[in-house]
């Protein structure tokens, strides 16, 4: 049994070593648990970009509620590349990246990534919007209130 276990370890681990082929083992393994943010750095160059007016602790911030109040799940961030990898909620593991750079003291870029033009599209309206103005997502938080008293 002991012999089985040592060639089931090797096995699992060639696997990997092949699998991987020029990426690190680290992105490999990302890449197994379903939590790698490669493909989200890859599509930053189709990115929805937009600047703000806003110093990047605000923004980070703003960012962050937002993302709470939609209920978006985030499962990875990487504070090198200022990414906060989300998905769209806890139920559709749609991928999208949120790259956040400091510009200036008063100005914060914020790019939106996903393979997803639909969920690129919706996280960056909702994120963008709030951003801009904290009362834009006011509904969101409601809506659930408002679906509670429909079903009583």
């Amino acid at each position: 049994m002991r012999k089985f276990n040592y060639y089931f370890i090797i096995c699992i681990l060639s696997f990997a070593v092949l699998y991987s082929g020029c990426a690190s083992l680290k992105e490999t393994g990302k890449g197994i648990l379903g939590i790698s943010t490669k493909e989200l750095e890859n599509g930053r160059k189709d990115a929805i970009v937009k600047t703000f007016d806003v110093d990047y602790t605000s923004c980070n911030t703003r960012v962050r509620e937002a993302l709470k109040i939609i209920k978006a799940y985030i499962y990875a961030e990487d504070s090198k590349n200022n990414l906060i990898a989300i998905y769209v909620s806890e139920t559709d593991t749609t991928p999208v990246g949120i790259f956040i750079t400091n510009i200036s003291p008063a100005q914060t870029k914020v790019e939106v990534s996903s393979p997803s033009s639909f969920a690129k599209d919706l996280i960056a309206t909702k994120v963008f919007g709030y951003i801009e103005d904290k009362d834009f997502l006011k509904s969101e938080g409601d809506e659930e209130q408002t679906n509670l008293l429909i079903s009583l």
